[in-house]
């Protein structure tokens, strides 16, 4: 048995921790992913299960170069803001949701300094008002799909995700941040694969066959559309699974089989076969809005948060029925479509053809006849319109994590629109774009945070700018 080496956080820079050794560290804050920060051995460690101000015992989980991650195994000195009867065992060691041991209004207050100090870092900025977060209606189940590897031997199969920095995967199979259907979804395909003796891919060897299982929920239906990623084209044993999983889980409506043959990453491959269920796609709403959803939508993954977001959007906008609208990086079309009864015109620009594709379907299903979607990049389109003198009156940013280009920021400032309305799901990203579009005419008024993922680091915001005077 290998015999354990204490420590005290203050070893010395040439006594290399090793992993699975035990430390006492004491935590002075989180970072952005909301790890617990310490220091041992004059290296960084982020401490998964911990929260500001405690003092834990803790396993050291991997060691890099730069940082070490580590796991909290005990409390020694408990921050106020610890639940007591935390909803899930596994805090300590899955990073999932590293907020999930701490109190739900302690999670919103850090979410509002997370966002302040990404404003605060630019001059610009000051002043602008920051609102309180708005709380997700639902702090727990609310996630409406997961995408989750499947691993292990069929008598005994794992469904989850995988552990950072390893190709451990956790069981996650009653998760509560997931939709209760999604958890019984888990359960039931499992039962499957035992029962059926379904040969599970191993990236190892490049043997078996089941390689992921993706969930996706309507709430408004509540029916639920389940996909069988394998690494090869089978009807019988995907058959028989899906049998199974329908009979035990009736809610179960749409089921598709997609064929990824590839040794990458990436979750779903380019066919999907959809031999077992007649039904191919389910339909959500969010806020009265209805939107279809196949195997490859984007959908929001918590529909009240998503709700809260196009509220915002919408009041700020403060449509008169007049004015043109251009919604950029439309996705399918949410905000969109939220926007159309009270505007003249729509636009929204989309890189993602299959988005847009879906988009135009939402737009139908809806009797939307005032909104059309365009496909290409963002930055192009924006020149073709200023250079045909298009007069756009509001313009909606909503890119993905990385931000705006610089130059799509520029064209959508000399289109000149009255008001601008930023979406973002990064804080910093957010900060440095109004920065920019300080530069090129335009306030920042007010920013409201919204906690679409409770439970984790993760903050979207909608952020209101204003054209200067000439």
């Amino acid at each position: 048995m290998k015999k354990e080496r204490p420590s005290t956080g203050r070893e010395k820079a040439d006594t290399k921790p090793r992993i699975g050794d035990m430390v006492e560290l004491s935590v002075a804050t989180l970072d952005e992913e909301g790890f617990g920060l310490s220091r041992l051995a004059e290296m960084p460690v982020l401490v998964n299960g911990a929260l500001p101000g405690e003092t834990v015992r803790a396993r050291i989980t991997y060691v890099g170069r730069r940082e070490i991650f580590a796991a909290a195994v005990r409390v020694l000195r408990h921050s106020p803001t610890r639940l007591q009867t935390p909803p899930c065992d596994k805090g300590a060691f899955c990073d999932g949701c590293p907020l999930i041991l701490m109190k739900y209004p302690a999670q919103l207050d850090w979410k509002r300094d997370l966002v302040a100090n990404a404003l605060n870092g630019y001059r610009s900025l000051q002043g602008v008002t920051l609102h309180p977060p708005l709380p997700s209606p639902s702090p727990l189940h609310y996630r409406n799909s997961a995408k989750l590897v499947v691993t292990g031997k069929f008598a005994a199969p794992l469904i989850g995700i995988y552990r950072r920095n390893s190709h451990d995967v956790i069981d996650i199979g009653d998760c509560p941040l997931h939709h209760p259907l999604i958890n019984k979804v888990v359960q039931a395909v499992k039962e499957g694969i035992r029962k059926g003796k379904v040969p599970i891919y191993s990236a190892r060897s490049g043997t078996g066959m089941l390689r992921y299982l993706v969930v996706r929920v309507s709430e408004t239906e509540n029916r639920a559309m389940a996909i069988f990623v394998t690494s090869q084209r089978s009807f019988n044993e995907i058959h028989h699974l899906g049998k199974h999983l329908q009979t035990t889980v009736p809610e179960v409506e749409v089921m598709v089989q997609n064929v990824n043959p590839s040794a990458g990453n990436v979750i779903l491959g380019e066919r999907d076969y959809f031999f077992l269920t007649p039904r191919k796609e389910l339909s959500d709403s969010i806020g009265g809005v209805r939107f279809a959803i196949s195997p490859r939508s984007f959908f929001q993954v918590n529909g009240g948060g998503a709700r809260l977001i196009y509220e915002k959007v919408r009041e700020w906008a403060r449509l008169t029925g007049r004015e043109t609208v251009l919604d950029l990086y439309c996705g399918i079309g949410g905000i969109s479509l939220f926007l159309a009864k009270g505007a003249c015109e729509v636009l929204g620009i989309e890189a993602v053809e299959a988005a847009v594709a879906d988009a135009e379907k939402n737009a139908r299903l809806n009797g939307v006849r005032n909104c059309r979607f365009e496909a290409g990049d963002a930055a192009e389109l924006l020149e073709g319109l200023k250079d045909e003198g298009k007069k756009v009156d509001l313009i909606v940013l909503n890119p993905p994590r990385k931000g705006c280009d610089a130059e799509v920021l520029k064209d959508a400032a000399q289109l000149a629109p009255g008001r601008i309305i930023y979406v973002s799901c990064s804080p910093r990203t957010l900060a440095r774009d109004l920065d920019q579009l300080s530069r090129l005419g335009y306030r920042t008024l007010e920013v409201q945070p919204v906690d679409m993922f409770p439970q984790t680091p993760h903050v979207e915001n909608v952020a209101l700018l204003e054209r200067l005077p000439d």
